[in-house]
């Protein structure tokens, strides 16, 4: 598989270092669509805080994409929905440690979610 980033100069305004436009996937044989994670433990009871909850989103996600024989690397693409604007920095950095500094077309909405403790949920695409 090859991970082809499209992030144009002109006619388009510029990214910033954490995301690109696009990116182009070549020759992969398979696609991962992963539900919207929360930041929810094992018992399904969401974590104390914004920290613990994000430490949560990525650990679930790496359980989805391992059972799938995936890790971070493969993630192509990802959404972010936020209770709150304030979430947003945090979230950007939980999301760049998580992909190890790597570029992927991103979104952030901010939204009201199910359950009041419920603080980010992220879905991802994986390709491999």
């Amino acid at each position: 598989m090859e991970l082809v980033p499209h992030d144009p100069a002109d006619g388009v305004y510029a990214t910033t270092d954490d995301y690109v436009h696009a990116m182009e996937v070549r020759s992969a044989e398979r696609l991962l669509f992963v539900s919207g994670t929360m930041g929810l433990d094992p018992a399904g009871k969401p974590g104390a805080d914004l920290d613990v909850q994000l430490e949560l989103i990525w650990s679930n996600i790496r359980a989805i994409l391992a059972s799938a024989g995936m890790t971070t690397a493969n993630i192509v693409r990802l959404t972010s929905y936020l209770r709150d604007p304030a979430h947003a920095e945090a979230n950007a950095a939980a999301r760049v440690a998580a992909l190890e500094g790597r570029p992927v077309p991103t979104t952030a909405v901010i939204v009201q979610h199910l359950e009041d403790d419920w603080l980010v949920e992220v879905e991802v695409v994986a390709a491999g």
